[in-house]
């Protein structure tokens, strides 16, 4: 990771633009661990349920988009290598969650968000505004953000439909892994954001969450 202080400012413009094509474009994200979901048998769904449940994984599938784009505009901008470094390196294992989610969604016969790009460039955005202002602010936001993202998890494990063992064994996967990214960020120096904050990040996941659960 040293030899990426050697990058232009040019350099990493077109690094986030790799990233955001690798986040947006269908199977281009590779992930570095196999599928929770390999080892557990396929049941059987009628269509509604089947339909509700591609609503929830592509819930989660933005979610993922929206971390990544968090992630990678909180790298461009972050004042402290070792920071950059943490940002990257947990934008890479949420690929992992991206390339998941999108495997389940197509298994059910559906499609990922349209509205993908639009939270991709709106969460970039923040990511970035949130690094120019301090590390501490950024790191704060990684732990406010993936905070909510375990608590739409846990609401989403109670919905799935029993025998539903592919999609519950990706969810609490991707749980363990969010807990502790949001662990991370506070133990690396962020800062814990205050109830009115966190109401106001509850909010604004709400419009994501449904919009993208129909669209």
């Amino acid at each position: 990771m040293a030899s990426e202080r050697h990058y232009s400012p040019v350099d990493r413009l077109f690094l986030q633009a790799d990233a955001a094509l690798r986040t947006l474009l269908p199977f281009s994200g590779q992930p570095s661990r196999p599928s929770p979901a390999i080892v557990q048998a396929e049941s059987e769904l009628d269509e509604p349920t089947a339909r509700h449940v591609a609503g929830l994984m592509r819930i989660n599938h933005t979610g993922e988009v929206c971390a990544q784009a968090l992630y990678q505009g909180q790298a461009l901008t972050a004042k402290l290598p070792n920071v950059r470094a943490a940002m990257e390196h947990a934008a890479d294992e949420e690929i992992d969650h991206l390339a998941w989610c999108e495997q389940r969604i197509r298994q059910l016969g559906s499609h990922p968000s349209a509205l993908n790009p639009l939270f991709y460039g709106l969460s970039f955005g923040v990511g970035a505004v949130a690094g120019l202002i301090s590390d501490k602010i950024s790191l704060g936001f990684v732990a406010a953000t993936e905070d909510q993202v375990v608590k739409h998890l846990d609401d989403h494990l109670q919905q799935l439909p029993a025998n539903d063992d592919k999609s519950r064994a990706i969810l609490k996967q991707m749980r363990l892994d969010e807990e502790r990214h949001a662990t991370s960020a506070l133990e690396a120096g962020g800062l814990r954001f205050p109830a009115p904050v966190k109401f106001g990040m509850t909010l604004l996941s709400k419009v994501m969450t449904k919009s993208a659960y129909r669209l």
